[in-house]
């Protein structure tokens, strides 16, 4: 253990000041379900670090959306009510122990197998609230993703902000047992379907990239086409095809491909009883 100064800032304003004055030496720490696991393995050996439990940032608040802090765990996300693809993928993460400590910003930065939580966030259409302590920035969740979550020296995620959802929403993960595993595959959705027509289409996958992201080949089929089991293979076989999933000790690249085409089978079918 390398950490020669350790902050534990009372407020947002200060942790906002103190990652202007440190930049990217300054390493940020919640829950540390994600870099204590390193340092404790030798992989990483920061010198200054930030813990963000006293700053103020594990609020959820709802005022026309969900406004979820930054810092609120795993565990306050599974008692949210109003929200269940939220509380069901709160409740994949890890066991309760991992859910207590965990949080939902941390969480965009987990890699394969693991980000489960990420996944109902893009199927909600999230966004990430980022933060400097002279400005701040709101970008859409996918964009955010597969532009690298990249952050500026001076910048922290603070919020993000969940619409309602409309329709009918899904999540579903498979991975090796029932409960604390780690994920091969997670399929999250949003549909709306009128008169036998899917219209808004969200289809989020985790396991099928380097990180969890939206499915614009399954979206692009279901977007108006009929509730069929026909359209349902259709937007799976292409899913799995735009999929480029890693291999490792979970699972092989190939066998996560069909698991994608697989899963989001089943969760269609469910949904819309085709």
């Amino acid at each position: 253990m390398t950490v020669n100064a350790y902050f534990t800032p009372e407020s947002l304003e200060e942790a906002l000041s103190l990652k202007a004055q440190y930049g990217y030496d300054l390493h940020v720490i919640a829950g540390g379900t994600l870099m204590m696991p390193q340092i404790n393995d030798g992989l990483f050996f920061p010198e200054t670090v930030m813990g963000l439990r006293r700053a103020g940032m594990d609020t959820v608040t709802k005022n026309g959306s969900t406004i979820i802090g930054a810092a609120a765990t795993m565990t306050q996300m599974e008692a949210e009510a109003g929200q269940p693809i939220l509380q069901e993928a709160a409740h994949s993460v890890g066991g309760w122990a991992v859910r207590n400590m965990a949080t939902a910003g941390g969480n965009l930065f987990n890699q394969p197998p693991y980000g489960d939580f990420c996944v109902a966030l893009l199927a909600l259409d999230a966004q990430v609230k980022i933060q400097s302590a002279t400005s701040e920035r709101v970008v859409d969740l996918n964009e955010f993703m597969t532009g690298g979550r990249q952050l500026a020296a001076d910048e922290l995620i603070t919020e993000l902000h969940v619409p309602n959802p409309s329709g009918l929403t899904a999540f579903r993960k498979f991975g090796r047992r029932k409960a604390n595993t780690a994920t091969i595959v997670t399929v999250a959705a949003q549909i709306n379907v009128a008169d036998g027509v899917i219209s808004k289409t969200r289809i989020a996958l985790g396991g099928a990239d380097r990180v969890p992201m939206r499915s614009p080949a399954a979206e692009a089929v279901l977007h108006n086409a009929p509730a069929s089991q026909e359209t349902i293979e259709a937007a799976a076989a292409a899913a799995a095809e735009a999929s480029n999933p890693v291999s490792d000790a979970v699972a092989s690249k190939w066998y996560r491909r069909q698991m994608v085409m697989v899963q989001l089978k089943r969760t269609l079918s469910e949904m819309l009883g085709a």
